[in-house]
């Protein structure tokens, strides 16, 4: 090599060096790749920690606990999570069954008595209609008992006299239906003289064929017609009838 290419070499050595000088230096903001700083990128980048305390159990019964969730999150974020306590089912509370009257028999209470046939089974169904079951509690001599006890609690309602109808009452069309043997519209009393209205108007004003009939025999009637009710003179006002009275009493 000549020694003209050495000197070249080195000035140009010189100048690059002279220039990197004189350039501003970057400030240092810390960024490294992407968009966080490089400590933080560094992290990311490890593993996150195995958690050195208990496995979390889920709660029974697949109920949210609140516990378990906040310990996930932390697992996430890479921080270990405190001891949690597993949740434990609630063992089934054993009651004791002494033998004996207070002894339940299917679905009965213990307030019920050992001779009164109900709930006997397990079904729930009495049994008083099976003999072997009556035969092995029941003797003649408390089935004779609770026959007597059931006949000192009967009550016998003596019949009275049927209240009588008071006289001031009116007339009883009843009476006057099954004094009578005749069918409607056979004239028996006479009637005479132009009426003023009709028996239509006349009838227009009761509620009932009965309430025409004892206004009617209240009046004077069968005899006298002195409302126009009974033009035809067979001693039954409007449209009333007899005849249903006389076959009640068949």
């Amino acid at each position: 090599m000549s020694r003209f290419t050495i000197w070249s070499v080195a000035g140009a050595a010189s100048a690059a060096l002279f220039v990197a000088g004189c350039a501003p230096s970057p400030v240092d903001t810390g960024a490294g790749v992407g968009f966080q700083d490089y400590n933080s990128y560094i992290r990311g980048s490890q593993p996150a920690p195995v958690p050195t305390g208990p496995v979390v159990v889920p709660p029974v019964g697949g109920a949210f606990d609140p516990a378990a969730a906040a310990a996930a999150i932390d697992r996430a974020d890479g921080v270990a999570p405190a001891s949690i306590v597993s949740p434990v089912a609630s063992a089934p509370v054993l009651v004791p069954v002494t033998d004996g009257a207070a002894r339940p028999r299917g679905s009965a209470p213990a307030g019920i008595q050992e001779e009164s046939g109900e709930m006997a089974g397990s079904t729930g169904i009495s049994d008083e209609q099976d003999f072997n079951a009556v035969a092995a509690r029941e003797t003649i001599e408390s089935d004779a008992e609770r026959i007597a006890r059931n006949r000192a609690e009967y009550v016998v309602v003596q019949p009275t006299e049927l209240p009588q109808r008071p006289s001031e009452a009116g007339a009883n069309i009843v009476e006057f239906a099954l004094a009578t043997n005749h069918a409607p519209g056979v004239q028996l009393y006479k009637r005479g003289g132009i009426s003023v209205r009709s028996q239509d108007s006349a009838c227009a004003k009761y509620a009932s064929p009965d309430q025409a009939q004892q206004d009617f025999l209240e009046r004077g009637g069968p005899e006298r017609d002195r409302i126009g009710v009974d033009p035809d003179g067979d001693g039954f006002a409007c449209s009333w009838d007899p005849r249903p009275f006389r076959t009640a009493k068949q």
